[in-house]
């Protein structure tokens, strides 16, 4: 079963899930999901305008239930974005909050709306559905339109297991985060996980110190804007002092926000690493060293590799990069309608490319430098890091946010090129700052001091909008 704690094995509570100010048992949920799966079961496919609501829960396990695929709908999508969605994947129905429907965000939408209604109960019994598409994820690579990411019923089973045991997640916790409902971090981990290991669930709505603080939970969802974030609030990160894990996911966490956290809860974090194609291959142990910088070993049940460019293999040294392939019982079964991008995917032998660059050290521990395609800066001979140069900004006391990207140069094929936040410093100091931490080959020569980053929901930053990424 997919998500047995609505069977009733795990016993059950009036605010069992909690999103925002709605609370409802699992015994709830499940009839209102039920009542909604009435509605939809037989579709091709089912659109979720995934507002950070009770409304998403409910619309997602009404399609596992229902055997349905859901398609997650960011609500910040443009009418072009969203639209483009709703064709590709077929979708019958977008299910929306009724707080949403007629709204200018949903207007002209190209297939039909229905609302969800969080009230309505159904006692009808659906059989678990046999392995299939549970969710189609779209995610945006470095060219073209979006891709939907078809995630299987056995892939979601088999992660969330891995992490279970990874981070001692158990029925007794009390897993807080208030991360979209929309992405593998957010829904996936921090909704159907909760359904599955058993947990209680507090959806903060939004990410905020006061409100993580004021959860009193003993497992933290976060991305690295969220942490950052909290240690500006000494108060709401000392309130977290007893939950017994914290983890940090969907980009890399500065490192000195990794050691202020420490700091400030008494613990350091757990870092994980994956992707939407992929889910989650490689974490922290609840059990074990916390390394800041690296993400941690494969999950049960993953191999990883790296390879060169020209495909030979990289020794894991932990010093040689190399791109990441992975393996394992939790991939994805390729993209919607996009055959020739499912055989770009893999390799010959069955790994996936991840894009990534990485190193691997002769213990498992990885670190990722970075996207090859924008992370992976080769400039006058020299593979150079970007995240190894980021961090060496961030170690700067007047700097808040950096990124660094490569730019085309006459001489050199790419020069490093920052983007910094910071406060009371100059260009000259902070390229001197780096010369004297780093190799002085990869010091930034440029460095444009600016206001903010650009980011998405998930708080990574997106290079491809800064001048030359």
């Amino acid at each position: 079963m997919l998500l047995p704690a609505l069977s009733g094995v795990f016993g059950d509570a009036a605010d069992a899930i909690r999103v925002g100010d709605q609370r409802a048992s699992r015994e709830d949920l499940l009839s209102a999901a039920t009542a909604l799966a009435d509605r939809i079961a037989g579709s091709p496919a089912v659109a979720v305008w995934a507002t950070a609501g009770m409304e998403t829960v409910v619309a997602v396990v009404a399609g596992l239930l229902a055997g349905v695929p859901v398609v997650p709908v960011p609500p910040d999508s443009g009418p072009s974005e969203r639209d483009y969605v709703l064709r590709d994947c077929a979708a019958s129905l977008l299910l929306v909050p009724p707080t949403s429907a007629g709204t200018a965000p949903l207007a002209e939408v190209a297939v039909p709306v229905a609302t969800v209604d969080v009230t309505a109960r159904s006692s009808t019994s659906y059989p678990e559905p046999a392995d299939g598409t549970a969710l189609i994820l779209y995610t945006s690579g470095t060219t073209g339109a979006p891709k939907g990411a078809l995630i299987p019923r056995r892939a979601i089973a088999a992660d969330l297991d891995a992490l279970a045991d990874a981070w001692a997640w158990t029925p007794e916790d009390l897993l807080v985060h208030g991360l979209p409902l929309f992405h593998v971090h957010g829904l996936l981990l921090g909704v159907l996980g909760a359904l599955r290991v058993g947990s209680r669930l507090a959806h903060t709505g939004r990410p905020k110190p006061d409100a993580y603080a004021a959860a009193a939970g003993t497992l933290y969802f976060g991305v690295p804007t969220v942490w950052s974030r909290v240690c500006a609030d000494p108060a709401a990160a000392r309130a977290l002092s007893s939950a017994r894990l914290l983890v940090s996911g969907s980009a890399p966490l500065p490192l000195p926000v990794f050691e202020r956290l420490a700091e400030l809860t008494g613990q350091p974090p757990v870092e994980r690493y994956g992707m939407t194609e992929t889910l989650i291959t490689v974490s922290g142990r609840a059990d074990g060293e916390r390394r800041p910088g690296f993400v941690g070993t494969p999950v049960a049940g993953v191999q990883t590799r790296l390879v060169a460019d020209d495909g030979t293999p990289v020794a894991p040294d932990g010093e040689s990069p190399g791109d990441l392939q992975v393996r394992g019982p939790m991939m994805f079964s390729g993209y919607l309608n996009r055959a020739a991008a499912n055989q770009e995917a893999f390799t010959a032998d069955g790994w996936f490319r991840t894009g990534d660059i990485a190193t691997i050290d002769a213990d498992g521990w990885h670190r990722i430098i970075g996207r090859a395609s924008i992370d992976m800066i080769k400039s006058g001979g020299y593979r150079i890091g970007a995240g190894e140069v980021e961090n060496a900004l961030l170690a700067h006391p007047a700097v808040r946010e950096a990124a660094v990207i490569g730019a085309p140069h006459p001489d050199l094929g790419q020069q490093v090129v920052a983007y910094v936040v910071a406060d009371a410093t100059t260009e000259a100091q902070l390229i001197e700052f780096v010369a004297g931490r780093i190799s002085a080959h990869k010091r930034p020569r440029q460095v444009h001091l600016v206001e903010q980053l650009p980011r998405n929901a998930m708080g990574k930053v997106q290079k491809k909008l800064l001048a030359g990424g």
